[in-house]
């Protein structure tokens, strides 16, 4: 892999630490549930399709302040000005409705055995007719798995319900 990709909110974690293992414990210092990046098959799976902008939100940490901070690590120039960061999270949607939940997966488990529902999750919300919403239950917000969604043509909102509990729904408009 090349020694000198320029670090971006695109680039993935899995190409960064490829190039840069040693940014592993940069990240770790960020945001501490980073940690789970040790963990084999996250690594294999999550780090594969989560960006630095998705794992920004991921670990709370504004964006340009982790990627300058990657940037310096390795001696490459800052970033000027702050990217733009996604918006997942916001006002309830008008579509939502609490009585078309009509699927529900609580992840919570899955994910502290090491297992990643993304694959369940994306099959199960194809099934989705209009109006219908799935319901995730993570202890973080899943924004690849958001994005990944979003690409097949669902709405998304995630409410955070604390520090530990989000609630992320997907929705066939």
């Amino acid at each position: 892999m090349d020694k000198n990709i320029l670090i971006t909110p695109q680039t993935k974690i899995a190409e960064l630490l490829a190039s840069y293992p040693q940014l592993e414990e940069v990240l770790i210092d960020m945001a501490p549930q980073f940690r789970k990046l040790q963990n084999p098959v996250l690594r294999k799976t999550i780090a594969r399709i989560t960006s630095l902008q998705q794992a920004a939100m991921v670990g709370k940490v504004p964006l340009q302040k982790m990627i300058n901070t990657l940037r310096s690590a390795v001696g490459q120039e800052k970033l000027d000005s702050s990217s733009p960061e996604t918006e997942q999270t916001g006002g309830q949607p008008a579509w939502f409705n609490p009585a078309k939940i009509v699927k529900k997966l609580d992840a919570r488990a899955m994910l502290e055995r090491g297992e990643h529902p993304v694959g369940i999750v994306v099959q199960e919300v194809q099934t989705l007719q209009a109006g219908e919403i799935y319901e995730l239950i993570a202890p973080f917000e899943p924004a690849p798995l958001i994005d990944k969604v979003k690409e097949k043509g669902l709405a998304a909102w995630v409410n955070k319900t604390s520090e530990d509990v989000y609630y992320t729904y997907f929705c066939r408009e």
